[in-house]
């Protein structure tokens, strides 16, 4: 049974989501939510965890309106927070192209690209909010592509038949950081926030049910210390590499948001996780990272493999006629703008049959011949050529030559801690903004869609929320006990990493286990598969606690200690994944399942008996978690059978 593996416990709704019309539900909580009187914000201390789109969009905002605001980041700077990899662009339904969006669409577009997994309300007040956004960042000098003309230009992501997402060449999320870092260091420049890079969030002060601070640990010196305040804001990211290679920068890590999860913070939809299509692929075992080629590059690019397995000519001497272009064969109208799962999963299939290109036969040509052709070579470099010249650099073949070679890796992770509509989760006090939430984008997140929510959490949603929550709970000091206790559990595990002494690795460590989440629980989970990962996960956090080994003491720069800790979360977190997706008996998004596939091997949903949020609830580290659901209601796009053909 299924259910050994944990225990069911009460439903829970979203209190906080208003009724009524959807269109009309956000300005409904902006205007029932209570205010706090500018005088009274000066006198209130928040806290948050993280830099990077949604964390200084935050902190920027926050600090604008008048709250003292305590921020760290484990970078040096905030510019160096992941948001800036995101290449290809941000969606909002502008509709400048005049093709047929409109905020509905885009409402639509996001609830079926998340195979119907998402909540209606979060996906339409996002879809509102984009617009806002655009404006926002232009007002900012985000300096995005233009047409001739002057107006701002757009392109075509997956999962969407019109042109709505903006761009700076392959480089939108350095600009959209860029403009978020100037507005935050403007506020650090008034004095309105400390900003503390190189210090990590190791622990959360509660204190009465509520998150009343955090501990941190200064990454040069070793020092611990806390900080309370009067609410805590999580946009601390997401937890790919889990999975050990993934496009996600090295330091993206889980920790934040999995000690929180040890205080009660429930954990929602672990076990979705995005495939991106478009990755350069694995070299070799040296390998510490993937490198992400914007899916963008779909919209110029042809997806194709020999139509015969095994033919190992070089692609220039391939003819037209003995090229299998699989994504326009297969969904005509969409063809390589499918979404991100569907070309994921596409990709795979063509490369188990045989067809694969390069080494190992594990990866799919992204050809540019036809579009250099129409539109020309320098057109093309416009638009791409900080991409190809990545691409080149870190394979040496010329895309402009040769056609790219591509294979899906792990890029994003749809869940996260679970929030209402306020963005705050089950603990009273406790936020969380972007990826490290679960909100938006149900089972599978559209291309060009985290910068927006990233964004519109930072800037326009989190306000709102916590000011209400502020508003309503005037607290007092926090107790010497809570703070003493916190500090005593961080310092407590530290000195248990150092004193195991063991004889292997910490990465050897991550790499063993992320080899068994990709095996077990990547783009394809069966019910043998995840039963065998539930075999070898625990094992290898037994031996993780009884080999590593740590050098160096904790009272300086010890990256080793650093990686250590969230090693140790990531052993427990790819745990509760594999127990997630083992229950969830269905196939959707990015969760698919061989036992649940149609005739044509496309995800088969079971609406029926999984339409809700899976709410995971910590009960302890020897004891089997406890699933709460959250029921999803439909009442403007009802869920249909999710075709791109």
């Amino acid at each position: 049974m299924v259910d050994a593996f944990y225990k069911s416990g009460e439903p829970i709704a979203d209190a906080k989501a208003p009724q009524g019309p959807i269109e009309q539900r956000w300005t409904t909580r902006k205007f029932e939510a209570k205010l706090v009187n500018p005088a009274n914000k000066r006198k209130k201390k928040i806290i948050i965890v993280g830099t990077g789109l949604a964390g200084g969009a935050a902190g920027a905002t926050l600090g604008e309106a008048g709250y003292h605001v305590v921020q760290f980041c484990f970078q040096d700077s905030p510019r160096r927070a992941h948001s800036i990899a995101a290449q290809g662009g941000i969606n909002a339904a502008k509709n400048y192209r005049n093709d047929g969006d409109s905020v509905h669409r885009l409402f639509y577009d996001t609830v079926k690209g998340g195979d119907f997994r998402a909540r209606e309300s979060n996906v339409h007040r996002l879809a509102e909010i984009s617009t806002q956004i655009i404006d926002q960042c232009v007002a900012q000098g985000v300096p995005f592509a233009r047409e001739y003309g002057g107006l701002l230009d757009n392109r075509s992501f997956g999962g969407t038949q019109v042109s709505r997402t903006f761009y700076a060449r392959g480089q939108t999320g350095q600009q959209l950081l860029l403009g978020a870092y100037q507005a935050l260091m403007r506020q650090v420049d008034a004095g309105n926030v400390e900003l503390y890079p190189r210090h990590e969030m190791l622990d959360l002060i509660m204190e009465d049910g509520r998150a009343r601070g955090v501990v941190v640990r200064n990454l040069l010196t070793g020092e611990i210390r806390h900080h309370t305040a009067d609410a805590v804001v999580l946009a601390s990211g997401g937890y790919g590499n889990v999975y050990f290679l993934s496009t996600n920068a090295m330091g993206s890590n889980v920790t934040a948001s999995w000690r929180a999860h040890r205080h009660g913070a429930y954990f929602a939809n672990p076990c979705y996780t995005q495939i991106h299509p478009t990755c350069i692929p694995v070299s070799g075992d040296h390998q510490s990272k993937l490198t992400l080629m914007s899916e963008s590059l779909r919209n110029d690019g042809r997806v194709w493999v020999p139509k015969k397995g095994g033919d190992t000519r070089r692609p220039a001497d391939i003819p037209e006629d003995e090229r299998d272009y699989y994504l326009e064969r297969i969904y005509p109208s969409f063809g390589n703008l499918v979404p991100r799962d569907i070309a994921s999963r596409a990709a795979k299939n063509v490369c188990d049959e045989g067809r694969g290109v390069g080494p190992g036969g594990l990866g799919v040509y992204l050809d540019f011949a036809d579009a250099i052709g129409r539109l020309g070579r320098k057109t093309v470099e416009a638009k791409y050529g900080n991409l190809f010249e990545m691409y080149e650099r870190i394979t040496g073949e010329n895309p402009y030559e040769t056609p790219m070679r591509i294979y899906p890796a792990v890029h994003y992770t749809m869940g996260g801690l679970w929030v209402d509509y306020d963005l705050q989760s089950n603990i009273p006090g406790l936020f969380v903004t972007g990826e490290a939430n679960f909100s938006d984008h149900g089972a599978n997140r559209l291309g060009a869609s985290a910068l927006m929510q990233g964004l519109a959490d930072g800037y326009f949603v989190l306000p709102t929320g916590l000011g209400d929550y502020i508003a309503r709970n005037n607290l007092g000091p926090v107790s010497e006990t809570a703070i003493a206790e916190a500090e005593t559990r961080v310092t407590e595990q530290i000195d248990r990493l150092l004193a195991i002494d063991g004889d292997r690795s910490v990465d050897s460590f991550h790499r063993e286990l992320g080899h068994i989440m990709w095996e077990y629980c990547g783009m394809e989970r069966t019910e043998e598969g995840l039963r065998k990962a539930l075999e070898l996960i625990p094992a290898l956090r037994a031996e993780f606690w009884s080999r590593v080994k740590v050098t160096g003491t904790d009272a300086e720069l010890n990256q080793q200690l650093e990686k250590a800790g969230r090693v140790a979360d990531f052993l427990e977190l790819g745990e509760l994944m594999v127990i997630d997706a083992l229950h969830r008996t269905e196939s959707c998004g990015g969760h698919f399942r061989a036992e649940s596939q149609d005739e044509d091997g496309e995800a088969k949903r079971d609406d029926e008996n999984f339409s809700y949020v899976a709410a995971w609830e910590w009960a302890g580290s020897d004891e089997q978690p406890i699933l709460h659901k959250e029921a999803l209601e439909f009442e403007y796009v009802h869920p249909t059978q999710r075709s791109y053909k």
